[in-house]
């Protein structure tokens, strides 16, 4: 499977374990154990229990949730994509530090797939066929109506679980007005085999490599990432990056320009041809760093600035801090004009 997983128990909704995708995704871990539970949402001994800080990435490598998505809907964006799609999954077997899905989750946030991705599937052609065809261009795209369908999770890693993210993939290929997209920290080449014909957009994630190896845990290195570009594009993906999170430090610039310069060195013609990029700035959260502190308090020194930051209420994760209005202008005018004068062919999509 990969050193990410060892699946040792899978906590199942017994309908969830009824479905075709349920079934095929249990007999991949024949060895696991099968917890019956009643909601994907409510297992005490994942959730809510501090003690488990201690086991943060034990957790995510061997535990594995089974459910169903009751909630369908594709909420307006306008960002990374048109719409964020129901999601086929949301945790993550990855640990980078910054994420904020543990915010929701409570103290682990191991994968939870969804088994109903019939009807998942059959949401987003109804909601795509309902849209008609994208009359105004936007920063999203020019043409189609662009669905996230990894908000809360990595979709290059859920592949490795089951055959949701093939089946979106698929699904989008046939639509006439509309692609899907997702971010990703690693690099899992079965999706080239895919033949997504241009209606998939993976937008690969890229730091400085120093800040990856402090905050970027149990993801495919910087060079890597970047060295893939190209085959995804030969493949027939659209590949953009998204630069993020920016992190401001002693020397970030620097080493900004290092990356910007490794970048173009790894690209073919046609890979800056299609390129584009999104610019986001860290968003830290006070609960997050108290969690960190149990299990990674390195990173919480860069992560954690509060002579640069301030703090921004959040309606559903609590207490988030930002850089300093004012200052964060400075510090994203700074680096998007390091990315025009490296790059002058990657258009930034959007800056904040």
């Amino acid at each position: 499977m990969s050193a990410l997983l060892d699946i040792r128990r899978v906590y199942a909704e017994p309908e969830a374990a009824a479905l075709p995708r349920g079934r095929e995704i249990l007999d991949r871990f024949p060895g696991a154990e099968i917890v019956e539970i009643e909601s994907h949402h409510r297992i005490p001994e994942l959730y809510g229990d501090e003690v488990n800080v201690a086991r943060w990435v034990r957790i995510k490598t061997e535990a594995l949730v089974l459910g169903i998505k009751k909630s369908l809907t594709a909420r307006p964006n306008g960002r990374s994509a048109d719409f964020i799609a129901p999601s086929t999954a949301n945790g993550c077997a990855m640990a980078c530090a910054y994420c904020y899905v543990p915010r929701r989750k409570g103290y682990s946030n191991p994968i939870t797939v969804f088994a109903n991705i019939e009807k998942i599937s059959g949401y987003l052609r109804r909601h795509a066929g309902r849209q008609g065809d994208k009359l105004e261009p936007n920063q999203v795209d020019p043409r189609l109506w662009v669905y996230d369908i990894g908000e809360n999770s990595d979709c290059s890693v859920d592949a490795m679980i089951s055959e949701n993210v093939r089946d979106l993939v698929e699904l989008f290929r046939g639509l006439p007005n509309a692609k899907a997209s997702f971010a990703t920290k690693y690099v899992n080449r079965d999706l080239l085999d895919w033949d997504p014909r241009g209606r998939t957009r993976v937008r690969f994630s890229l730091m400085p490599a120093a800040d990856a190896k402090l905050l970027d845990i149990r993801t495919s290195p910087i060079a890597e990432r970047m060295a893939a570009i190209d085959d995804f594009v030969a493949a027939g993906y659209e590949v953009h990056v998204n630069l993020s999170p920016v992190v401001v430090r002693d020397g970030w610039l620097e080493d900004w320009a290092e990356l910007f310069e490794r970048l173009d060195d790894a690209l073919s013609p046609e890979a800056r041809a299609q390129l584009a990029a999104e610019v986001i700035f860290l968003t830290h959260n006070e609960r997050l760093h108290e969690i960190n502190l149990g299990w990674h308090p390195k990173a919480e020194e860069v992560l954690w600035r509060p002579e640069l930051q301030q703090a921004k209420r959040s309606e559903t994760s609590g207490r988030n801090v930002r850089y300093r209005t004012g200052q964060k202008g400075r510090y994203v005018a700074a680096l998007t004009g390091l990315l025009a004068a490296k790059l002058p062919y990657c258009r930034v999509r959007y800056a904040f």
